[in-house]
């Protein structure tokens, strides 16, 4: 490997809310054990070289007033896009930046919903998306996702269709790849999923910041290249950040073909005057998205992959009543742990709290709609992955 994902960062007082904060109330880690950081999607590794770089280089400049999105920024945009997911035809009017992807949710919404109207999402949810929605005061419709003999989670194209259209639906947010459940949908999947939306005159947002980060030759298959009907349709949202572990940097983007989805869509963010681009969060994306940004993925996916398959494979080896399906995509993992809190006699709550204990600090899975999960990042170095499993071998499972 030429870059660095084995080396454990101490990350403890640097702005941190992965290591800093225990996300269930009352759980605290045992005197003897290290924390490690699992639960909040970011990475525990360096950012890459090339963004680092291209945040001092501006920073060598002592001025920081106002400015306005440079040609290179939406060159970088257009390029990144045609060299790893092949679009072409992207023109920098296309591209908008939203204040992340959650701002890009809540704006789209906005402009094209009303308080009280329903919207529909896939369960399991990005608990994001579910904060977002409920304090726009809309209301969620849910159809789940269905586990096929294999494990793998696949759209429910019928109770799509029924809900958009009892429930008088026409918007809908859609997450590829999918958070939690690590789904990279295939072109097949999402035609469906998109004729179906056109069948209920649905706008469709498109979350796509897991885009990068594919996994075990699994390949992203941009939502908006489907049809032309999908061009015209749908919001997509991406951002640097999922990526390259920028989140702290604030900085997403849209791409919009549509020239009344757009304006729409652009004027909603306007009337807040708070979606405004941070000038190091626009060097960090050019940097993200050099030659060497792109290297830098390419080994952090082999990186990710070898945590997934390693994790997966000691899982269903070694922890009796935990069921998940292998990620394709992301580095989360989504424990359905139901069987053994049922064989144990015990709650999640408990099993939550004996992990935490550990130091193991993963995330309570229910607030994305599904009962007795729990959510685990994998973007730590190997050595951690192993560390962690020995311990909920050892003291949890």
């Amino acid at each position: 490997m030429k870059y660095d994902f084995t080396t454990i960062m101490d990350r403890a007082g640097k702005d941190s809310v992965a290591v800093d904060v225990i996300p269930f109330q009352g759980a605290e880690v045992k005197e003897g054990f290290s924390k490690i950081p699992m639960w909040v999607a970011d990475m525990n590794y360096a950012a890459a070289p090339s963004v680092v770089k291209a945040v001092a280089k501006r920073l060598e400049h002592p001025a920081f007033g106002y400015f306005n999105p440079s040609e290179e920024y939406y060159a970088s945009i257009i390029r990144w896009q045609r060299e790893r997911n092949g679009v072409e035809g992207i023109e920098p009017e296309h591209i908008g930046y939203e204040n992340g992807v959650l701002g890009g949710v809540a704006a789209a919404v906005q402009a094209f919903t009303a308080p009280g109207e329903a919207v529909l999402l896939h369960a399991p949810t990005y608990v994001g998306f579910t904060h977002t929605l409920e304090d726009n005061g809309r209301k969620i419709i849910l159809s789940d996702l269905k586990q096929d003999d294999e494990g793998v989670w696949r759209m429910d194209y019928e109770d799509m269709d029924r809900k958009l259209k009892e429930y008088k639906i026409h918007f809908a947010v859609f997450c590829s790849p999918h958070n939690p459940c690590g789904r990279v949908w295939t072109r097949e999947e999402i035609e469906k999923a998109m004729e179906i939306y056109k069948a209920n005159n649905c706008v469709v947002v498109s979350d796509e910041i897991w885009s990068d980060l594919t996994l075990n030759g699994h390949k992203h298959i941009p939502t908006q290249t489907i049809s032309e009907d999908a061009r015209q349709r749908v919001i997509a949202l991406y951002a640097p950040s999922k990526t390259f572990n920028l989140a702290g940097l604030i900085g997403s983007y849209h791409i919009i073909y549509n020239k009344y989805l757009r304006d729409r869509m652009c004027r909603q963010a306007e009337l807040s005057h708070y979606n405004s681009m941070n000038v190091l969060s626009m060097h960090a994306l050019i940097g993200a998205y050099e030659p060497e940004g792109a290297e830098w993925v390419d080994e952090l996916r082999e990186v990710l992959a070898a945590n997934v398959n390693y994790a997966y494979d000691y899982i269903t080896e070694n922890f009796d009543g935990v069921e998940l399906s292998k990620p394709e995509g992301t580095y989360m993992l989504y424990l359905d742990c139901s069987k053994w809190c049922e064989a144990k006699g015990k709650s999640l709550d408990e099993l939550i709290r004996s992990g935490i204990e550990r130091g193991v600090i993963w995330q309570d899975g229910r607030p994305f709609n599904k009962p007795n999960t729990i959510r685990m990042n994998l973007a730590v170095p190997h050595s951690l992955v192993i560390e962690a499993m020995e311990r909920l071998k050892k003291y949890v499972f």
